[in-house]
């Protein structure tokens, strides 16, 4: 029997490595069916790549798009993406570089001028990476249906893009890190006004509520690419920043996992009739050994090397899911969100 799956898959830069590897192994399992996604950043990417591919192609197809997308992040020229470093292995050096980059030329630069001091010459690094995407199959009726995340600066409300309103723009507002890009102008179709968007992970990292609508099955299987503990007290500048980072970008998602369990168990004691919210079953594909030795440096290191680790990793992690709990999926969560949130 055929299970029937939604996904919600986080941002973290170059980390979304992670989730290519994830979504591969997944697509190798004729046995689930993926509904519906989520996405944020670095997770609206894998999730535009992994619906294109699936309306184009199938499961071959999906795998095709991802490892297409991987390769164009792989070989984009910027010094804000660290490129130089293919000749190093990021994950093994990821120490030295967290110490030197704060004394580095880019991040002086990154301190003392801000994206708009570009002028005519600014250029979002990502804009070629993503309009490579066939935009008709990832905004095609067939497929998983697709939800992408973006925070409006001016209200600092999260916007949910999906179907026709997914485009370009929409991808690149959702990845849009505002101490490295310009903000991504769109027009609301609700009021006619033109907004400015930053990254998706201010408010949801990504959201996970598009996922409850009628039609989607009750399992949401969040890939989670940043780590929600970390055992040793940060003390340097760099460990500080890239605790922030992490809680900052995972603040969202938590909230919504708390207000989960609060309605499951409400519903479990009888307190909600059935039917009144959805039964939602939570499952979680994580590596958080490995994201623990990276940080935010190296979130901006989409060099072949880590790449390649991070891929492999969320095949691995992928696989251990399926073997521990894919017998879950359809049952029970496999995610005590209870304990989590003991």
């Amino acid at each position: 029997m055929v299970k029937r799956i939604n996904l919600a898959l986080q941002g973290g830069g170059a980390h979304g490595a992670f989730t290519w590897g994830v979504l591969d192994r997944l697509l190798e399992d004729e046995g689930i069916e993926v509904a519906g996604i989520t996405g944020t950043s670095a997770g609206a990417l894998n999730g535009a790549a992994f619906k294109s591919g699936m309306v184009q192609g199938g499961r071959e197809g999906a795998k095709a798009a991802l490892n297409s997308l991987w390769r164009r992040m792989g070989a984009v020229g910027d010094m804000r993406f660290a490129h130089w470093l293919t000749r190093f292995d990021a994950v093994a050096w990821a120490g030295a570089w967290e110490a030197v980059m704060p004394f580095s030329p880019m991040a002086s630069m990154s301190q003392a001028i801000s994206p708009y001091h570009y002028g005519p010459f600014y250029k979002n690094p990502l804009q070629e990476v993503v309009e490579a995407f066939n935009f008709s199959k990832v905004c095609a009726e067939e497929g998983p249906e697709l939800f992408v995340c973006a925070t409006c600066v001016r209200s600092g409300k999260i916007r949910i893009f999906e179907g026709q309103e997914i485009s370009t723009d929409a991808i690149l507002a959702s990845a849009c890190l505002p101490d490295m890009f310009q903000a991504v102008e769109i027009e609301d179709p609700d009021t006619g006004r033109v907004e400015a968007y930053w990254d998706g992970g201010f408010t949801g990292n990504p959201a996970l509520f598009p996922l409850f609508r009628a039609g989607l099955p009750g399992d949401v299987v969040i890939v989670n690419i940043n780590p929600l503990e970390r055992d040793e007290i940060p003390k340097t500048p760099q460990q500080i920043r890239n605790r922030v980072n992490e809680i900052s970008f995972n603040t969202s998602l938590l909230r919504e996992l708390r207000a989960i369990s609060f309605v499951q168990r409400l519903l479990a004691d009888g307190t909600l009739e059935p039917g009144r919210m959805k039964k939602v079953r939570v499952h979680m594909i994580a590596d958080d050994v490995l994201m623990t030795q990276l940080s935010v440096t190296t979130k901006l290191f989409p060099v072949p090397q880590i790449l390649a680790r991070l891929k492999q990793a969320g095949r691995d992690a992928a696989d251990s899911f399926l073997t521990q709990d894919g017998k879950n999926l359809g049952v029970r969560s496999s995610t005590d969100l209870p304990a989590m949130f003991s």
